[in-house]
């Protein structure tokens, strides 16, 4: 018997890796690989070399919940020095505090031991509530070690397209995407969204607006029954000083309080509805971020070309968060694929396949070959777990607002800030806009503060998103 799944709910946080936010779930052993105790790195800093070990603030302290601060370094060069090791120190994941003492401070000073810094369930009470009530996969690796986007194309396409880092200046992309292969199989799609949905460089989905659609539709179709076949969120990305909300996404250094509480209302929503018995719940991050994680990742299927930079795609990223929830997981269940694939982004589009029957043709060699979750679900759902996650959002002072908006934007930011202005106003042909942006781009906008690309993005997003 086949679990009777009709609703697939994906939600994408930020830039955290699986240590970082899960190492200490559960005490590591054979059966659960998280961190000891004893993990470091050594910082290799030119007067003699420092061990930095893991740690946390056992308090669950307000302060811990920014760290690291600033952002780690998050572009290809920087995960490949993380990953490996500083040139002339080989040593697998033990880059990481090197790689970030040379990022540039900015308002901040640098501390060695930020990118080492774990939270505890004093600190993201829901995502770990979930992961215990439900199942966590500590083989979950971001599908490639690069920035943001290429990640999240692979979440929706099985491929970066060539790019290993954000690259706006390549928005509209043009690659297949899991949700044309959802609707072709006669089920339905929505994208869930706070202020900008990266999903909009998806040049194929501009034909198909309807589908975007703002976070509170996603509670209000949640608690009416109304969820598509596939809904994927995404989290706040900026500050909205006017709305008196700050960032949910959990990327270095934002409040990681905000996102756990975007964690529990999104669960508490599905929940609660009438499609309860019938959903799976996954919730990741797209990569690490530049924060610790001890496990080496190994070698992937490339997804095949073009490769510009060289790199073919042939290995996972670092390793990152993935509870996986629904009435067909039991409590406490640790989810590990069988044989040497792990999972990454690409088992997404794998599980959808499966369990709505889509067409069994791959969108790339990479989704070919990701193993799927529907192998690691019960028949029956008989684990309909908390009937809520009680979690306090936090409420953010004007001082942390005022703060947010005038910071420079960190690179996810900017690149989205870019990416907006690429959008097609609502009525214009996608097909004589994308000819125009390729015979003759715009210059893409620079942004000084966060604020000021998060209002050229509300702008933008209006113009796209027409009368609503």
């Amino acid at each position: 018997m086949a679990p009777d799944i009709k609703h697939v709910v994906v939600l994408m946080l930020e830039n955290r890796s699986f240590d970082c936010m899960l190492g200490q779930l559960y005490q590591s052993s054979d059966d659960f690989d998280g961190l000891r105790g004893t993990e470091k790195n050594i910082w290799h800093k030119g007067t003699g070399d420092q061990a930095v070990p893991v740690w946390t603030d056992a308090t669950g302290g307000p302060a811990s919940m920014v760290v690291p601060d600033p952002d780690p370094g998050e572009l290809f060069t920087d995960i490949a020095e993380q990953i490996h090791g500083k040139a002339g120190f080989a040593s697998p994941m033990g880059g990481f505090v090197d790689n970030y003492m040379a990022q540039p401070s900015g308002q901040t000073p640098l501390s060695p031991d930020a990118v080492m810094h774990y939270f505890t369930e004093a600190h993201v009470p829901a995502i770990s509530q979930l992961a215990r009530s439900f199942g966590v996969s500590d083989r979950w690796f971001a599908p490639a070690p690069c920035q943001t986007w290429p990640n999240r194309l692979f979440a929706h396409t099985g491929s970066a397209g060539g790019d290993v880092n954000n690259t706006p200046d390549h928005v509209p992309y043009m690659m297949p995407t899991t949700f044309e292969r959802v609707a072709d199989g006669g089920k339905t799609w929505r994208i869930y969204f706070h202020d900008f949905p990266q999903t909009a460089t998806l040049g194929r989905l501009w034909w198909h607006v309807a589908g975007f659609q703002f976070f509170d539709c996603f509670l209000e179709d949640a608690k009416a029954g109304h969820l598509p076949s596939y809904s994927f969120i995404e989290p706040r990305y900026f500050a909205d000083p006017l709305a008196g909300e700050m960032p949910n996404d959990q990327h270095p250094p934002h409040n990681a309080s905000y996102g756990d509480a975007l964690i529990a209302s999104v669960y508490n929503a599905v929940r609660s509805g009438p499609g309860w018995e019938n959903t799976l719940l996954i919730i990741t991050y797209d990569e690490h971020g530049g924060c610790y994680d001890h496990v080496f990742p190994g070698p992937a299927a490339s997804p095949g070309g073009p490769f510009p930079d060289g790199y073919q795609f042939d290995s996972y990223g670092v390793r990152v968060p993935a509870v996986i929830v629904s009435p067909y997981v039991s409590a406490g269940k640790i989810i590990r694929p069988e044989g040497s694939t792990p999972f990454d982004h690409s088992t997404i589009f794998k599980t959808l396949q499966d369990i709505f029957g889509l067409k069994p043709a791959p969108l790339t060699a990479r989704t070919a070959a990701a193993p799927s979750l529907v192998d690691y679900l019960s028949d029956l759902p008989t684990n309909l777990g908390p009937a809520s996650i009680e979690v306090t959002p936090p409420v953010p002072a004007d001082d942390e607002l005022a703060k947010a908006v005038q910071l420079p934007p960190n690179r996810l930011q900017a690149a989205l800030g870019k990416a907006a202005s690429r959008l097609p106003t609502s009525g214009v042909d996608p097909a004589e806009h994308i000819k125009r942006l390729r015979q003759a781009p715009s210059p893409l906008p620079e942004h000084d503060t966060a604020g000021g690309a998060g209002s050229d993005v509300g702008i933008h997003m209006k113009a796209f998103l027409g009368a609503r």
